[in-house]
């Protein structure tokens, strides 16, 4: 199988730690969030020569005019410097360029196939799976603890990002039951509305593996030998080592994860059980009932 890859899942579900797990065996070269927006890590012509406009860009048939070349390009590991260059030329983005340039030149040369961790591609995975041929793994988070995430972290969720879309609304019409969401200052209300969106758009979507976030946190062997499976991947001593070593390092704070380098994002070493016992925390038992509440 010489399939890409493609983990999404709502931001916050783990797909940054769910890919690089799936970089462990060596076979895939890791992409991070074409689709993401803002810049870094999107808006990079390089890896992906498209103009993305939306938060969770909806791509289907009709407006993949620009996106299906693109992403062409994008899994076949062939990099645009020049573009690259004249877009981005800070020192970040310099070294960025000189890393993902030679990461694709490198992955074409070895044989190795292309990884696409971005969780804003959730809404289109049927699309790269159908078009693109993707093995997609889609990973779904507890929703109070996906709730408490996002406080964490000071995120907010619009709903005009969906409802801007109107082919996404063409196609998932019960999206329009958001609107009385529009201008909503109640965190916990259009988190948990995003999630039943997610939820919604997943149900009716074919070719695409969901799995747990939690279950894959408890008992990370048996959760990646499966998904390397699904992707076609080989399950390796090597890549068991490296993946026992990431998700059973002690955190050195009660947080499970502990934030270095730029992005807080990011996956670091953990302790994926203790990260599954903790991840309610910032959340009152009223605010994790309310949260259940509007995602029963």
């Amino acid at each position: 199988m010489n399939a890409p890859v493609l983990v999404t899942g709502l931001p916050r579900s783990g797909t940054s730690w769910a890919g690089k797990m799936l970089t462990a065996g060596g076979g895939l070269v890791y992409v991070n969030e074409p689709l993401n927006p803002q810049h870094p890590p999107g808006r990079c012509p390089g890896v992906l020569r498209a103009e993305v406009t939306h938060r969770f860009q909806y791509i289907c048939d009709d407006n993949a005019t620009d996106f299906l070349p693109a992403f062409r390009d994008t899994v076949a590991l062939r990099y645009h410097w020049l573009p690259e260059l004249r877009a981005n030329h800070s020192p970040y983005d310099l070294a960025r360029l000189a890393r993902y340039g030679t990461a694709f030149a490198l992955g074409r040369l070895t044989g190795r196939r292309a990884l696409l961790d971005d969780p804003f591609a959730v809404l289109s995975a049927g699309w790269f799976a159908r078009r693109l041929g993707c093995a997609v793994i889609v990973l779904v988070r507890d929703p109070v603890s996906f709730a408490a995430s996002w406080r964490r972290l000071g995120w907010r969720f619009d709903v005009r990002d969906l409802l801007g879309q109107p082919l996404l609304v063409r196609d998932h019409p019960g999206l329009l039951d958001l609107r009385p969401l529009l201008g909503c200052a109640d965190d916990l209300a259009t988190t948990a509305a995003l999630w039943r969106a997610a939820r919604s758009v997943l149900a009716a979507t074919p070719g695409v593996l969901v799995t747990s976030y939690e279950s894959l946190a408890e008992d990370p062997v048996t959760g990646f030998k499966a998904l390397y499976a699904h992707a076609g991947l080989p399950w390796t001593p090597s890549a068991e080592r490296r993946i026992v070593r990431a998700c059973t390092t002690p955190s050195r704070r009660s947080a499970a994860f502990a934030w270095s380098g730029l992005s807080r994002t990011a996956f670091r070493p953990m302790d994926s059980r203790h990260a599954v016992a903790t991840a309610a925390r910032g959340l009152t038992a009223q605010e994790a009932a309310r949260v259940r509440a509007l995602t029963a």
